[in-house]
């Protein structure tokens, strides 16, 4: 997620994963992100795939002080949509299917 800062402030922000399948949603890099006045900032989600069913999660930013000034709470919905499904490997095997 990538955040501008257009102030003259420095920004700073506590990440925290909410909802149904937030396990599967992960902050690779730490749950903090500061921002220094008029640049760009990034926090990294990565996500795990346990189901075939799309996973959802809420990614919440909330805002510390920081020289006094104290940003907005912000929210992202997070969604898993599977496209593709490749095996990892495949086994032969030979067994009898039926014995007496």
């Amino acid at each position: 997620v990538q955040l501008r800062n257009q102030s003259s402030n420095t920004l700073a922000y506590n990440a925290i994963l909410v909802g149904r399948d937030a396990d599967d949603f992960s902050l690779p890099k730490g749950n903090t992100v500061t921002i220094p006045p008029t640049r760009e900032g990034f926090i990294n989600v990565e996500f795990t795939i346990r189901f075939l069913h799309p996973a959802e999660a809420v990614l919440i930013l909330i805002a510390n002080k920081v020289d006094g000034v104290n940003g907005a709470t912000l929210t992202f919905s997070l969604k898993s949509e599977v496209k593709n499904i490749e095996p990892l490997g495949t086994m032969k095997c030979r067994s009898p299917c039926y014995e007496l």
